[in-house]
């Protein structure tokens, strides 16, 4: 048994695409298609359905398809052991993460990580959090950082640090109130607003809230939709709208003055940040030391904002 035709079988089951498992693995269609009837062929069992547009595991391949899991990751286990050994981990971390987070709390997690591993290297793709559970669905990575919870029970989600949402204002005379102080809804209800782009766990928490308060987003006067944080602050002091960001986003700018912050009054705009993972797929050695190394962490990061 071949262990890339079972690194071909798991990428075609993740991905339930031929097409897509062949620019995964850097090789040609045929040669995956080549892989899987030669393994079939091997283990005498039909493990995927190829009938109609969609490709699913035959029941053999289900049952199957944890046990090729397990084969290789032990293979990846035993190398990344033999390199522990020798004093030397190496590979490469792609760490699916919403902006937050990336902005904010990744970037001192992963220079931790990398003082304990130098010969690791990684890439940090910036992703909304419907776009990281879909892209772990999907099998196109193993896990992500996340500011929402997009229920499954395909995925397990670990709490990691919370955070809470501000309102932000033009520094005028119309924002008098000091920072930090309440305003009611109905100010918020008569503004012009930036809002977060659709999937963003921002956006997600705020309809959410709104809507247990009998708001509907249609009761917003929002004239953008942003996905940028950098661009949202910048707009937000020029004066074109108000939004809602990261308390972790805008502490720092607070002492420039560039933009008021505020609560709003009877509406809890907390939330928790989330290390989520696909619980049927067993994490690669090297995703689950990052996944280790990131909850011990977090243990000591500081929360205070």
């Amino acid at each position: 048994m071949d262990l890339r035709q079972l690194e071909t079988f798991i990428e075609v089951a993740n991905s339930k695409s031929f097409s897509r498992a062949a620019e995964k693995l850097y090789i040609t269609q045929p040669t995956v298609t080549n892989h899987i009837q030669n393994l079939e062929r091997e283990l005498g069992s039909l493990l995927i359905n190829r009938s109609g547009k969609k490709i699913s595991l035959t029941d053999a391949g289900l049952l199957f398809y944890k046990y090729a899991i397990n084969i290789v990751n032990s293979c990846e286990m035993a190398k990344f052991d033999l390199a522990a050994f020798k004093g030397r981990i190496q590979g490469h971390l792609h760490i699916y993460s919403s902006s937050v987070p990336r902005k904010y709390i990744i970037p001192n997690i992963i220079d931790g990580f990398l003082k304990k591993y130098p010969d690791v290297t990684f890439t940090l793709d910036d992703k909304d959090s419907k776009s990281v559970i879909k892209n772990i669905l999907g099998g196109d990575t193993d896990f992500g950082i996340v500011g929402a919870r997009y229920p499954s029970n395909k995925l397990d989600y670990i709490e990691l640090i919370e955070d809470r949402l501000l309102v932000i204002t033009p520094n005028t005379s119309i924002y008098s109130k000091p920072n930090y102080s309440y305003l009611d809804i109905d100010e918020i209800l008569k503004e012009r607003i930036i809002f977060r782009e659709e999937g963003s766990g921002t956006r997600n928490l705020l309809v959410n809230i709104l809507e247990e308060n009998k708001i509907g987003i249609d009761n917003l006067n929002i004239i953008a939709y942003v996905e940028d944080t950098e661009a949202i602050k910048e707009l937000v002091s020029l004066g074109v709208g108000i939004s809602f960001l990261s308390e972790r986003a805008v502490v720092s700018d607070i002492e420039l003055d560039k933009y008021k912050v505020y609560y709003i009054r009877e509406m809890d705009l907390k939330r928790k940040f989330y290390f989520v993972y696909h619980k049927k797929r067993q994490l690669s050695p090297l995703n689950e030391t990052f996944k280790s190394f990131v909850l011990e962490y977090i243990k000591t990061f500081d929360t205070s904002i």
